[in-house]
């Protein structure tokens, strides 16, 4: 079996990761590239997003984004929330997304969160088994969505 280790994604990182989210998300229309480019840009510079990458050699293996929030409350502790979690299909069952999860959380107290939140679409039992496995507690806060599209 091959190792894999996570880092912060590079610049160079945004064609593989855009195969990924189609992975996550199969319905999206694909980005234009030079409106990805722009994203990509804000997010690799941006100082409270970090998008966490696996990699396998040189290859862009899973990834998630990590959002440090600054708060007022709870003493001013920051707040952390893990988005767009991502294994490719023939990496799965590995330990990756599981790793990342783990990268995530560990950045996050490392800069003195009080928490981090992360919210999914599946109502697979499965993916919410992975999620509590990973120390998330399901049904700890109820979570409300607005759709802005």
């Amino acid at each position: 079996m091959e190792h894999f280790f996570i880092e912060p994604a590079e610049r160079g990182d945004l064609p593989s990761l855009l195969i990924l989210y189609a992975q996550l998300h199969p319905n999206d229309p694909p980005l234009d590239s030079t409106h990805a480019a722009s994203v990509w840009s804000r997010l690799i510079q941006s100082e409270e997003t970090t998008v966490l990458v696996a990699r396998s050699g040189h290859a862009v293996i899973g990834a998630c984004t990590l959002t440090i929030v600054p708060n007022l409350t709870r003493g001013g502790r920051a707040y952390a929330i893990i988005e767009n979690v991502v294994t490719d299909a023939a990496e799965r069952r590995r330990g990756i997304g599981r790793a990342l999860l783990d990268a995530a959380v560990r950045r996050a107290r490392d800069v003195g969160c009080y928490k981090a939140t992360l919210a999914t679409g599946s109502k697979r039992q499965e993916t919410l088994r992975f999620y509590e496995g990973a120390g998330f507690v399901r049904g700890k806060k109820t979570h409300f969505e607005a759709t802005l599209s």
